[in-house]
C-alpha cells in the first residue's frame, strides 16, 4: 500500500511537473495546456463583462482575479441568435464574453502575431477551435478574439448617444480594439512580438479588419491585415448615426421601453434577441445584412470609414473574395432595386452589361447564376477591387487574390477557403494555401521559394492570382468592366 501511494504521488508530481506555467496577464495569472507540440490558452479576458450598466459601453478594463485561472476550455461565444449553422455558438452564448484564445510555440522569443477575427455578418458565430489550427506551424502565435455582436454589439439609440456625449454604436468594434490593446501590452508574456502584428478575418470578420485599417484608435496597434471576403461597407452605403438611432426607435417600440436606456440594459436576452430579428433598415434588401452596414457612430468613426481610410497610413495587405460567393440579397424580386442602389447613375450600364433585359442565360459552372454573379460582384469582388486599389495608392505593398476551389471540384462558396488555409485541405499542387499566409505574416509578402508566384497589386497593373484547380493563375483586371461602373467599399 506504502509503495502505491507513493507511485500515485509521484505520477502527480509528475502531472504537475508537465504543466505549462502560469502566465501573468492584465487581471491575473493563467494557465493554459499543451496541444501538438504547442501551448493553448483559451477565454482569456481582456476586458470586463460588458452586463448591466456596462451593456452598450465601451469596453472596461479587466476585473481582477484571485489565484490562478484555469484557460483549458473552451470558452462561451457571445449572445446571438441561432441561425442553425452556429447552434453551438448560440447554446454557449453568455454577455460575458470578451475573451480570447492563443496558441503559442512557445513562452520565449519574439514571434510574429496573426490575430483572427470571426465571421458571422456581425451577428453570430466565434473563434470556435481555430486556437487549434496549426496555421504558421512553430513559427507564429495566434490568437483568436471574440466580440459583441448584433443588437448587443451594434446597436445606436438616442437615449446612449445622450450618455455619451453623442456617440452611439460600434461596441462590438470598440471591443476588438481593447482586445488588440491587450495583446499590444501582454503577448510578449506568450514569447510574441507586439511590433508584428497582422489581423486577419472573413466574411464580417473581414470587414471589421477593413473597419480597424481605417479606425484611427486602432492604427498603431498592428502592423499588416488580411481581409477574406468583406470589406469596410460590403458595398453598402455608410449608415449615418441619424439612421442608426431610427434602429434604436424600432428596439423601443418593440419592447415597449419609450426611449428608456434604463429598461433596455433591464430587458432579458431573449427579449432583445427576439426584437433584433424585428428590426429593419429600408436601405437593404434583406435583414441578413442588417450589422454589416456600417454606422459612422461618432466614436470609432467620426467621418466615413473611406475618409478616415484616405487620411490615414498605408500597411500590408493581402485581400480577395471567392469565384462565387452567396446569392443575391433578398432573391430575385428584389434584383432591379439591388443594382439600382449599387451603381446609381451607371445602373443602366450595369443592366446593359447584365443583359438584364435579356431572359436568363444558363447558369456559368463556376461563377452560378448571372443573380449569383450580380452579388458577388456588387458585394465582394468589386469591393476588394476599391479597397486593394485605396491601399496600393498610398504606396502599402497590397496582395489580391480569387479563391475558386471546392473539393471535387464543385463550385465555390462563400468561406470556402478556410479549410485551405487554416485547415488541411491542399491545392491540387499538394501545396497547403496557408503558406502564402503564414509567409505573409512573416514578412509581409506571400511569396517565396517553391511557391507559385502571387504578383503584386499595384494601381497601373490590377494584378491578382487565382487559386483554381489548375494551379495558382496570375491575372489583372478583375472584372474590371463592371467595377469600374462602382467604387463602394
Amino acid at each position: 500500500m506504502i509503495a502505491r501511494a507513493l507511485t500515485a504521488a509521484m505520477a502527480g508530481l509528475m502531472l504537475i511537473a508537465a504543466a505549462p506555467p502560469p502566465v501573468n496577464v492584465d487581471g491575473g495569472r493563467v494557465r493554459g495546456s499543451e496541444d501538438n507540440h504547442a501551448l493553448v490558452f483559451r477565454g482569456i479576458p481582456f476586458a470586463a463583462p460588458p452586463v448591466g450598466s456596462r451593456r452598450w459601453t465601451a469596453p472596461a478594463p479587466v476585473q481582477p482575479w484571485r489565484g490562478i485561472r484555469d484557460a483549458t476550455a473552451r470558452a462561451a461565444a457571445c449572445i446571438q441568435n441561432d441561425q442553425g449553422w452556429n447552434h453551438a455558438d448560440f447554446v454557449s452564448g453568455d454577455e460575458d464574453c470578451l475573451t480570447l484564445d492563443i496558441r503559442t510555440p512557445g513562452l520565449d522569443g519574439k514571434r510574429p502575431i496573426f490575430v483572427w477575427i470571426h465571421g458571422g455578418s456581425n451577428r453570430a458565430g466565434s473563434p470556435g477551435e481555430m486556437v487549434t489550427s496549426r496555421f504558421g506551424g512553430g513559427d507564429i502565435v495566434l490568437v483568436a478574439i471574440r466580440y459583441r455582436l448584433g443588437i448587443f454589439g451594434f446597436l445606436s439609440h438616442r437615449g446612449l448617444g445622450r450618455e455619451a456625449g453623442g456617440a452611439s454604436g460600434n461596441y462590438g468594434l470598440m471591443d476588438q480594439v481593447a482586445a488588440l490593446e491587450w495583446v499590444q501590452r501582454n503577448i510578449a508574456r506568450f514569447g510574441g512580438d507586439p511590433a508584428r502584428i497582422t489581423i486577419g478575418g472573413e466574411s464580417a470578420g473581414s470587414q471589421d479588419v477593413g473597419l480597424l485599417l481605417a479606425a484611427p484608435a486602432a492604427r498603431s496597434l498592428f502592423a499588416g491585415a488580411v481581409m477574406e471576403s468583406g470589406t469596410p461597407g460590403f458595398g453598402l452605403p455608410w449608415r449615418s448615426r441619424e439612421e442608426a438611432e431610427r434602429l434604436g426607435d424600432q428596439v423601443d417600440a418593440l419592447l415597449q421601453s419609450g426611449g428608456d436606456v434604463a429598461k433596455l440594459r433591464a430587458a432579458s436576452v431573449p427579449a432583445l434577441l427576439k426584437a433584433d430579428l424585428g428590426l429593419h433598415d429600408e436601405a437593404l434588401e434583406a435583414n441578413d445584412y442588417l450589422w454589416l452596414r456600417t454606422t459612422i457612430d461618432g466614436r470609432v468613426f467620426t467621418v466615413s470609414p473611406r475618409a478616415h481610410l484616405q487620411e490615414g497610413p498605408g500597411k500590408p495587405l493581402l485581400i480577395g473574395s471567392n469565384r462565387f460567393e452567396l446569392g443575391l440579397p433578398g432573391g430575385r424580386p428584389h434584383r432591379d432595386s439591388f443594382v439600382a442602389r449599387a451603381f446609381g447613375t451607371n445602373e443602366a450600364q450595369a443592366r446593359a452589361f447584365y443583359r438584364l433585359d435579356h431572359p436568363d442565360p444558363a447558369a456559368d459552372p463556376r461563377m452560378g447564376t448571372r443573380d449569383d454573379q450580380i452579388a458577388t460582384d456588387v458585394t465582394f469582388r468589386c469591393p476588394a477591387g476599391a479597397m486593394a486599389s485605396l491601399m496600393a495608392q498610398k504606396g502599402a505593398p497590397v496582395w489580391r487574390y480569387e479563391f475558386d476551389l471546392a473539393p471535387g471540384g464543385g463550385r465555390t462558396s462563400h468561406s470556402a477557403e478556410l479549410g485551405y488555409i487554416y485547415g488541411d485541405q491542399r491545392l491540387p499542387s499538394g501545396a497547403l494555401l496557408g503558406e502564402y499566409w503564414s509567409r505573409f505574416v512573416l514578412s509581409g509578402d506571400p511569396n517565396r521559394p517553391g511557391l507559385a508566384r502571387w504578383p503584386r497589386f499595384q494601381p497601373d497593373d490590377r494584378a491578382h492570382v487565382s487559386f483554381e484547380a489548375t494551379g495558382a493563375i496570375p491575372g489583372r483586371d478583375l472584372r474590371v468592366d463592371i467595377c469600374r461602373l462602382t467604387d463602394r467599399l
